[in-house]
């Protein structure tokens, strides 16, 4: 039931703005992906200047106890187009300068007429500083059915303190 005739709902942005509470609620469960030491692990690109692609690939970070893992859907991107590098040895870079390929080669003599598939942008750039306890020597990705995935070992966690009693003469 509206307590708003069906006139101003339909013609005018009032029905819009009836959610702005649900479109808070989501904006205020937002949280960054933090290490376990409570680092935040973030998306570097728009402080770089270099955000090409940025909202078209997303990006799922999982943390374990031995590594944090980084998933891209990227379908339709052949390997070869894909690079992981590391900056300033804590900056995750992974960009693609390539384009979508036809499967059958024939890209010379014939135009699409409809692109309906999701694809990865050919060209996008996603940065992201590691946390401290990120070993970056232990850096692995593969890309399997489109999906590319990002291991990042951890270092192991430091000693423990010792503790030393001195016996008081």
């Amino acid at each position: 039931m509206s307590f708003l005739p069906d006139s101003l709902l339909l013609d005018s942005g009032i029905s819009s703005l009836l959610h702005i509470p649900e479109a808070l609620e989501r904006i205020a469960a937002f949280k960054p992906a933090r290490g376990h030491d409570g680092q935040r692990i973030y998306d570097a690109a728009s402080r770089a200047g270099d955000d090409t692609g940025i909202d078209n690939v997303p990006v799922d970070i999982l943390e374990t106890a031995k590594s944090y893992t980084f998933f891209l859907d990227v379908p339709g991107l052949p390997k070869s187009e894909i690079q992981v590098n590391l900056e300033n040895d804590k900056i995750l870079v992974i960009r693609s300068n390539g384009k979508r390929k036809r499967e059958d080669g024939e890209e010379e003599a014939c135009k699409y007429l409809r692109l309906e598939r999701k694809a990865a942008p050919p060209r996008f750039t996603r940065k992201f500083r590691l946390p401290d306890d990120s070993n970056t020597s232990g850096i692995t990705a593969k890309c399997e059915d489109g999906v590319l995935t990002v291991v990042v070992e951890k270092l192991p966690p430091p000693p423990e303190p010792k503790t030393v009693e001195v016996a008081v003469v």
